[in-house]
Parts: C-alpha cells; sequence; structure tokens
C-alpha cells in the first residue's frame, strides 16, 4: 500500500515567491520518482497517512484538529523574524499575526526546516527539538541547467544584455532583499548591466513598496526591473548573467541561489550566518555595499577567480540536486508512516 500524503498549500496563488517553487518542486520529484510509493493529493480534506502543511492558511489550521489527518508535518518557510522587512504589517495585527504563526507550528506532529539554524529557533518558541528535521531545498537539473556558447549568445541578445558584463538578482523588490543595494551598485558602476527579476509580489503590503515603486518605474540606465517572471523563463536570465548576487539581509534556504548554482553562474551573497550551516565555500561572502562594489570590481578584472567559483556553483548543484533529495524525502515519509 502506498503512503497517502495530503499536501495543503496555497503557495501557487502568490507569484515569485520561493515557497511556491520549493512546493511545486517537492510535489514533482514525489510524482516522477515515487509514483508507486507515495500517494500525493493537494488540498483535499480526506483521511491521510500524512498531512503535510506548506503554508499556514487559517482553513488548514482549522483542518489540525481533525483525526483523519494522519501525522501532521509543517513546512518552515519563515519565522517571524523573517518576515520583518518582507510585510509592513501595522500593529498590534502584526503581534497577533506572529503569535499565529507560531500557533501554527505547535499544532504540528513534526516540523521541517530548509535551514539547520532554524531549530534553535524553534526550540525557542517552545517546539520540541526531537521533532524537528532538516531537509534542504533542491532543484531540477533538467530545468535549471547551463546552456551551451551558441544559445547564451542568443539569449544575452534578446534580453539586450549585449557585451556587458551583467549582473543577476531575482526575488521580491522589499527591503529585506537588499534590494536599495543593488540599485546602488548599478548606480555606481555605469559600464556593468543589472538585471533585477522579480516583482512586488503583495503589491503595497511590501515593505519599503512607496521608495522602491520610484525607483522600479524610473531605474538607471543600465538596471533593468523585470516584473514578477514565470518559473521556466528563470532560466534564460540565469544564463544571461555573469554573476548572480542576492544582497538579502535575511533568507531561509533561497530557491534562487540553487537555481543560479545549478545553471553554474557564479554566487554572491551577504555573507549571512544561517548560510555557513548549508552552503559555505561555494559562494563569494560580501559583507555590505561597500564590500560589494569591491568584489564586483575585482571579479571583472580576474577571469581566474570568476571561472573558480563557476565551478564550485557546479559542485554545490550535485548536492543540492533533485536525485540527491529524492531519496531522504522517501526515507523521512517512511520513518512517519511507520
Amino acid at each position: 500500500m502506498p503512503i497517502k500524503v495530503n499536501m495543503f498549500s496555497s503557495a501557487s496563488k502568490v507569484k515569485g515567491q520561493g515557497v511556491g517553487s520549493a512546493y511545486e518542486e517537492l510535489i514533482r520529484l514525489l510524482k516522477r520518482h515515487f509514483p508507486k510509493q507515495i500517494d500525493v493529493s493537494i488540498n483535499k480534506f480526506t483521511r491521510a497517512d500524512i498531512s503535510h502543511y506548506h503554508t499556514i492558511d487559517p482553513k488548514f489550521y482549522l483542518s489540525t484538529f481533525s483525526k483523519k489527518r494522519g501525522v501532521k508535518v509543517g513546512y518552515v518557510h519563515f519565522l517571524p523574524e523573517t518576515i520583518e522587512g518582507s510585510l509592513s504589517i501595522p500593529q498590534p495585527f502584526r503581534a497577533i499575526f506572529y503569535k499565529y504563526i507560531i500557533s501554527f507550528y505547535k499544532r504540528m506532529d513534526h516540523i521541517v526546516v530548509v535551514n539547520p539554524t532554524f531549530i534553535d529557533q524553534l526550540t525557542a518558541y517552545g517546539i520540541k527539538k526531537e521533532i524537528i528535521t532538516y531537509i534542504p531545498n533542491f532543484v531540477r537539473k533538467d530545468e535549471f541547467y547551463r546552456f551551451d556558447d551558441k544559445k547564451r549568445s542568443q539569449i544575452r541578445n534578446e534580453l539586450g544584455v549585449n557585451n556587458r558584463f551583467t549582473v543577476l538578482g531575482i526575488g521580491q523588490v522589499q527591503e529585506r532583499k537588499g534590494v536599495k543595494d543593488f540599485i546602488k551598485l548599478a548606480e555606481n558602476n555605469p559600464d556593468k548591466f543589472f538585471i533585477w527579476a522579480g516583482g512586488f509580489s503583495f503589491g503595497r503590503l511590501t515593505d519599503g513598496y512607496a521608495d522602491l515603486k520610484k525607483v522600479v518605474d524610473n531605474p538607471p540606465r543600465n538596471l533593468k526591473f523585470t516584473g514578477i517572471v514565470d518559473r521556466s523563463k528563470l532560466v534564460d536570465y540565469y544564463n544571461a548573467s555573469d554573476l548572480f548576487l542576492l544582497p538579502s539581509y535575511n533568507e531561509l534556504f533561497p530557491m534562487s541561489v540553487l537555481e543560479a548554482f545549478s545553471c553554474g553562474v557564479p554566487v554572491m551573497l551577504r555573507d549571512l550566518d544561517l548560510y555557513h550551516s548549508i552552503i559555505k565555500g561555494y559562494y563569494i561572502p560580501t559583507n555590505d555595499y561597500s564590500d560589494m562594489n569591491e568584489q564586483l570590481r575585482l571579479l571583472t578584472e580576474n577571469e581566474d577567480k570568476l571561472n573558480e567559483f563557476k565551478k564550485l556553483s557546479d559542485k554545490a548543484s550535485e548536492e543540492y540536486s533533485e536525485d540527491h533529495l529524492a531519496k531522504i524525502w522517501l526515507d523521512f515519509y517512511s520513518s512517519l508512516a511507520k
């Protein structure tokens, strides 16, 4: 008998966010690798061996009180701390919402985190460490891959990159993502081309919306804001770029970094502590805007260093590939079903 797993998620309703990407990748993985071992249903309130909650909708919260749910698994893509700088929620609603998030996680029988650093933070909220499991995100090599030189040149021409050194950022346009530093880099490096692929997924609720919207509507000549890009088209942007830069101040385990690795693009990040336990050594670490600007200058003058980080991206992509994570998920679900 296959293990019946019911997935609960509304992540796909909001385009351009990593939670939805991670959810869709997991669904594809299970259906592709384990069609006989795991029976996946989506948003059906029927009896199941395991109910896996990807988002924290109130109707999902209420469903956790039913005995039909089986083992309840919560997928932690965010904590109250990580929402700061993403959404602008006035008090007292912000405090109520943050309490609700933790209350939802406490309804779970088991928790999955995408970054091990969040284990201690969850235990600080009173969740038992023994029910928390770390399983990283992953991407598919057949969806995110390196183009050959001919195709890459074609895409660069289509996107208007031409022969300029191109820096790519991906994600929602919001304060937390460090978009203002990305804009400043473009302003101070007019010889390079900058692309930010992403938009205001949550509209006016986005933190810093008013200021950022002014720049998005009237960017520097060498900076292009694409708006929300369909995920199937992102591979073109990765391959058109010479460097992927994510200047975020707070993250869990960004899908965009894994996608860049999978496409063999060198990666530069703001050196957050939470990256150290998962991808340290695979990316170019920077502390602040000045450091990013200096590293960018050094990379454009040193092709050998750029090629070194291309090889490191290839290496990282093997560790976080679909095939590597497939067995981990099967073992996890099997252990819970027992």
